[in-house]
């Protein structure tokens, strides 16, 4: 199905460096999969989880994709179809990412907390032809969230992971697993590298997640850029990473089911991150971390069951995605961990990181440099503007991708930080009103926009407070009308729900203040805010 997606155009003068660089090679995400698995058909692949685990090998998850693949192609699903995917940690995952892959078509990852008003809108903007969900994780039931959300797209195949027969789903519902058994298809469709092959949701400061567009040639080059950082251990041999971090989400699909075939590594993954169940299977199957988000570190450091046993297991571990606290790095190198730091977000996903053998201090305490074929670069009021062979390639929003590149093909990222004289780059703040909450990104106009529709809320603020375990959490800063009470936590919450919001967005702290820091023309000076949640200066709390 051809579509019409407004792309940039990368200048010609940085594609052909990538290219002599060997940073964009013109092979397929279908192609790079295929010759991955083949050499490594035999590697575990384990999905731990309490309702669908999982104990197999990537050449049998191979064979149902490419079986997934072909009965989808006989539907008249190919290149340029979009298939939407929302699903825990679980092996199906793979099948979906990987068979999306063989057909040359277009992934949308979906992380499993979105409720109904993020699903609703990614549905609109990416009008898929596939749907894959479970019929319920956790507290969602997806059956529930999805039957009226694809009432309004009537041509969507929606593809259901679960036990429940065939009549007992919803109309236009098929169980998955019908669809893994039948002639596979022998070969990946091809399509032109520069296609579009993810498009990955996160929400910004607009009031709706932004669509972002990764080709064959920007997602393979991530991947490549990755494994330069600490190298790839093809020995075959443990402890192997261990990937908490969600499939929905960009970075934690690319870390599950592509970086591993690269590295020639096992693939494990867990489906709920709880600390005490981690800590038991690291030392069960000889399993480390995989990195990601600060949260995922601290949260093992504190457990009271970590002990020597784990401590062994990971001897280095990379942090991004979310702030990394100076006093997490020290805790963790003091501890003999070998940390370092990186910087990136969904749309340019390795600017910077710092190497293992660099001096501590330059790991510890700042986001790294810039990687290889990397350009980056200050603006006047310290934003962070860059180029790179893994730069996204635009957004579903024409707008939002002509508002973020000039001419000369920089994206504008709306961080803020400083260069020290050895070019290392330290995050000090953003221009945007983000949240990053355990390495995904909240829209605070979102949530702010819900909160003012409470009964006696005369104005909201919604900003980023310190949390030790996630980085960031999300705070609400209020004011109410005269003789209005102020609503409780559990009432902010509440309301949250019944209008569809996740519930990694609701507030996790209110803050009732008699007025709000302004600058002279009356615009509320969120960074104060900020600034007072720091240091506990905040007037009242709720």
């Amino acid at each position: 199905m051809s579509r019409e997606w407004n792309l940039r155009t990368v200048p010609a003068e940085l594609a052909a460096r990538y290219r002599a660089e060997g940073l964009w090679v013109d092979r397929t995400l279908g192609q790079w999969v295929e010759a991955s698995i083949d050499r490594n058909r035999s590697n575990a692949f384990r999905a731990y989880s309490e309702v669908r685990p999982y104990d197999g090998t990537f050449g049998e998850l191979d064979r149902a994709a490419r079986s997934l693949a072909a009965a989808l192609r006989r539907q008249g699903v190919g290149s340029g179809s979009v298939v939407v995917m929302q699903l825990p940690n679980w092996a199906e995952a793979a099948v979906t990412f990987w068979a999306t892959a063989y057909l040359g078509a277009v992934i949308v990852p979906v992380v499993a907390s979105y409720g109904a008003k993020e699903v609703d809108y990614i549905l609109r903007a990416v009008t898929p032809e596939v749907v894959v969900t479970p019929e319920r994780f956790r507290r969602t039931d997806f059956l529930e969230l999805y039957e009226p959300l694809l009432a309004e797209h009537p041509d969507s195949r929606w593809l259901v992971v679960g036990d429940t027969p065939a009549a007992g789903l919803p109309r236009g519902a098929a169980p998955l697993a019908g669809l893994l058994e039948g002639e596979p298809v022998a070969a990946p469709a091809p399509v032109d590298p520069h296609d579009p092959a993810v498009i990955a949701f996160t929400s910004g400061t607009t009031r709706d997640p932004k669509g972002v567009i990764h080709s064959h040639l920007t997602l393979a080059a991530e991947v490549l850029q990755a494994g330069t950082r600490v190298g790839d251990d093809a020995s075959g041999t443990g402890p192997f990473p261990l990937v908490g971090s969600p499939v929905g989400h960009f970075a934690g699909m690319l870390g599950a089911f592509l970086r591993p075939l690269l590295a020639n590594t096992e693939i494990h993954l867990v489906d709920v991150w709880d600390p005490a169940r981690v800590l038991r299977l690291m030392v069960a199957h000889d399993l480390t971390m995989a990195g990601g988000a600060t949260y995922f570190l601290t949260s093992l450091l504190d457990h009271p069951d970590f002990g020597e046993e784990h401590l062994r297991r990971i001897p280095a571990v990379g942090l991004g995605g979310s702030p990394v606290p100076v006093a997490v790095a020290r805790r963790a190198a003091e501890l003999g961990i070998r940390l370092f730091r990186s910087y990136g977000c969904t749309e340019h996903p390795s600017s910077t990181a710092s190497a293992l053998d660099d001096p501590e201090a330059k790991r510890l305490e700042t986001d790294g440099k810039p990687l290889r074929g990397v350009d980056l670069r200050l603006d006047d009021d310290g934003q962070i503007i860059t180029r790179g062979p893994e730069l996204f390639v635009g957004y579903t929003d024409p707008a939002l991708t002509a508002a973020a590149f000039d001419a000369d093909g920089w994206y504008h990222s709306g961080d803020v930080g400083v260069l020290d004289d050895d070019g290392y780059l330290t995050i000090t703040d953003r221009v945007t009103d983000l949240i990053i909450r355990g390495g995904e990104n909240i829209s605070a106009q979102e949530i702010e926009e819900l909160f003012l529709t409470l009964d006696g809320v005369a104005e909201v603020v919604v900003v980023a407070e310190p949390d030790e375990r996630l980085g960031e959490r999300v705070a609400a800063v209020f004011t109410t009308r005269p003789g209005a009470p102020a609503p409780t936590l559990d009432q902010v919450r509440d309301h949250l729900r019944a209008h569809g919001l996740g519930h990694q967005k609701w507030p996790a702290s209110l803050h009732h203040v008699r007025d709000l820091p302004r600058t002279p023309s009356g615009k509320v000076q969120k960074y104060r805010l900020r600034q007072q949640l720091r240091t506990g200066q905040l007037e009242h709390r709720v």
